[in-house]
C-alpha cells in the first residue's frame, strides 16, 4: 500500500511539474491541427508506443478518424492528414522515419519529445516539449515508482 501511495505522489507531482513547464500555445497549435487533419496518425516505439496508442483510441472516442502506424487497418497518410510522433530522444530511427514520409506526402508532422532540436523537432510542424530525465532522476531510488 506504502508502494501505491508513494507512486500516485509522484504521478500527482510529475502532473504538476508539467503545468509550470508546458507552454499554452505548443497546446493550442497541436489542438487546432488534430482537430482539423481528416486522419490522425500516431506513431510511437515502446511506452511512447503505448502511450501512441492509447491517445489513438481517445481520439476515437472523440469521434475522430485516427490511427496507428503499421497496424492493418491503418491506410497511406495524405496532405491535409496529420501525425503524431512520440519520441523521448526524437532520434529513434522508426518514428523519424515515418514523420520525413509523412511530411513528404503533405501531412502536417507534430512531436512529442524531450529533445526539440532533434532530427524529429527539426522536421515538425508543432512541437510539445516534455521536460527529460536527468541522469540523477534515473537513479533516484523512487525512479521505479515515477515509471507506474
Amino acid at each position: 500500500m506504502e508502494f501505491m501511495i508513494s507512486a500516485i505522489e509522484a504521478i500527482l507531482e510529475n502532473i504538476h511539474d508539467a503545468e509550470e513547464y508546458l507552454i499554452e500555445e505548443d497546446i493550442a497549435k497541436f489542438i487546432e491541427i488534430i482537430t482539423t487533419a481528416d486522419n490522425i496518425f500516431v506513431t510511437g516505439a515502446g511506452r511512447s508506443g503505448l502511450a501512441a496508442k492509447a491517445f489513438a483510441m481517445r481520439l476515437m472516442h472523440l469521434g475522430l478518424s485516427s490511427y496507428v502506424v503499421g497496424e492493418t487497418i491503418s491506410p497511406a497518410i495524405n496532405a491535409g492528414d496529420c501525425i503524431l510522433a512520440i519520441s523521448g530522444s526524437g532520434e529513434t530511427n522508426t518514428i523519424v522515419t515515418a514523420a520525413k514520409i509523412s511530411k513528404k506526402r503533405g501531412a502536417k508532422v507534430l512531436a512529442l519529445t524531450s529533445y526539440p532540436e532533434s532530427s524529429l523537432g527539426q522536421i515538425a510542424d508543432g512541437i510539445i516539449h516534455v521536460k527529460r530525465r536527468t541522469k540523477v532522476e534515473v537513479d533516484d531510488e523512487n525512479y521505479l515508482k515515477r515509471q507506474l
